[in-house]
């Protein structure tokens, strides 16, 4: 790709900033204003400083503290790990503050996407069947039974079908039968077993776990019926028989399920998972903010946003909490803020551990200035709720998610609790898809973008070039409905979705 040249070289995102982001590789020597020039190379979405900044003096982004100089600082000089330290500060939460009463658009003003409507009421993006498992034992036969249903020719009659898929996972026994770890595998997987997007389930176990599939039937009261099934390969009479077993259930499912026909609904059936990965220096300025934009487009027309990663909102909480709809949500979301610092403190670890080495490389150095960056995705109407791990989402408009930062797990939750659409916002680049929701990925940088054209589904780099915020976020809302009513992204072209998913782990392996 031609690097722009003819956009501003840099920006400074606040008045109150003192420092400024590359928005194309700064030779040394680029004025930056009279008297000053930059005293390095600065590469792409990094910064530098456009002032003096003291020995420990705040360094700021966004009109927002990033982290603290470790020494004397120069204007125009490269601000990265080097002289830039992480450091805490005391936070004016300011609960409920900040809440901005928004307009939710009648019914039949709002926008539509053509959607299955569930016998419950729910409403679904696509339309598979899944198979879950109670424990990683019986993983294996989980996907034995998807790969032959998917190669047998059975789905051929039933183009309604969007196929089988096999959620597996790596847990299930050697853990205690109550508590924090066991309540999050049961609400993950009792997510995934009611999602929308699944218009049959078949749940298989091996028979001696711990996570009995007996046990969680009957904490939720389910009963079996044609479109949910369980079995265990020990009570089925081993592998062969299991299989064979559960493609006779699929078999049976094929009818009900292949018959279901897309319907218009309003936008208000939506529920979107927001998230970010790969993050860059350009992430909090292009594609995030837009999304955001997105999110409150969706959120006016009756839907849903849901917001999470709380490892990656560490040291921004403070403007969500002034837009909590309640002091005490504002309170839940920074109960969840404190439990993480517990968690990483006594697995020897830390907040600032995050951003990983490829969002260094991208131009983010803290926390700080990464979490400031993902919160954008949230937009800028009032936080209603905050959810812990796959717990199911019953409030309409913007809520949190209390998740993982990383991506397949805290995901997952996002699914599980209901989101039916995902979208991905990446500036280093990402190859995540996910099933049954489909992921729309946002790239942050045009660069990027070309370079992974065919993992990417929208540009959002070209905000750098003059396109606003507001078209930007008009063009993914868009975007969000024509793939909620089957447009299909470039991971689900990729085959991408089968090995994503993946429940949040906590707690003793025993």
């Amino acid at each position: 790709m031609t690097e722009q040249t003819d956009r501003p070289p840099f920006l400074r995102l606040s008045q109150e900033d003192n420092v400024a982001v590359a928005s194309r590789k700064l030779d040394a020597g680029t004025v930056i204003s009279e008297g000053v020039s930059t005293n390095a190379r600065i590469p792409f979405g990094h910064k530098f400083a456009v002032q003096p900044i003291g020995d420990g003096e705040a360094v700021r982004k966004f009109g927002q503290i990033i982290g603290f100089a470790k020494g004397a600082i120069a204007p125009g000089e490269w601000v990265h790990e080097h002289n830039l330290a992480m450091g805490d500060f005391e936070r004016d939460y300011r609960f409920s503050e900040d809440v901005r009463p928004i307009n939710i658009l009648p019914e039949e003003e709002q926008a539509t996407f053509m959607g299955y409507r569930r016998a419950n009421g729910k409403v679904g993006t696509r339309n598979y069947i899944g198979i879950l498992t109670s424990v990683n034992c019986s993983a294996s036969v989980a996907r034995f039974i998807a790969q032959a249903a998917n190669n047998s020719g059975m789905l051929d009659d039933y183009p309604g079908i969007d196929g089988v898929v096999a959620f597996t996972h790596g847990t299930g026994c050697g853990l205690a039968d109550q508590g924090e770890g066991f309540d999050m595998l049961r609400r993950t997987q009792w997510g995934y077993a009611g999602h929308p997007n699944l218009g049959g389930v078949l749940l298989v176990g091996l028979g001696c776990e711990v996570f009995q599939i007996g046990r969680m039937k009957e904490t939720y009261g389910i009963e079996e019926n044609d479109l949910f099934r369980t079995m265990t390969i020990q009570d089925t009479g081993g592998t062969a028989k299991t299989i064979e077993q559960g493609l006779d259930y699929i078999r049976q499912m094929l009818p009900a399920v292949g018959a279901l026909k897309r319907e218009e609904l309003p936008a208000s059936h939506i529920t979107l998972a927001l998230q970010c990965g790969g993050s860059d220096g350009y992430s909090g300025i292009t594609a995030n903010p837009a999304l955001g934009i997105a999110a409150d487009i969706l959120v006016r027309n009756g839907g849903t946003a849901v917001l999470s990663e709380t490892p990656e909102i560490y040291g921004a909480e403070h403007l969500l909490t002034r837009r909590a709809v309640t002091p005490a949500v504002g309170e839940k979301l920074i109960e969840r803020i404190r439990w993480w610092e517990d968690y990483t403190a006594r697995n020897r670890n830390e907040m600032n551990n995050n951003p990983s080495p490829g969002n260094k490389l991208g131009g983010l150095t803290t926390i700080l200035e990464k979490s400031l960056g993902a919160a954008a995705k949230g937009g800028s109407t009032p936080l209603n709720a905050v959810y812990e791990y796959a717990e199911q989402v019953t409030e309409k408009g913007f809520v949190f998610m209390d998740t993982p930062g990383y991506d397949p797990v805290s995901i997952t939750g996002q699914v599980a609790g209901g989101c039916n659409v995902v979208c991905f916002t990446t500036g280093r680049g990402s190859a995540y898809g996910n099933k049954p929701s489909p992921s729309i990925k946002l790239a942050t940088n045009s660069a990027m973008y070309e370079r992974m054209s065919g993992d990417m589904d929208i540009n959002c780099g070209d905000i750098l070039d003059g396109v606003s915020l507001e078209e930007k976020g008009q063009q993914i809302f868009e975007e969000v409905l024509a793939v909620a009513s089957g447009k299909r992204t470039c991971s689900e072209k990729l085959g991408y979705g089968d090995a994503e998913f993946v429940p949040w782990q906590i707690g003793a392996t025993m």
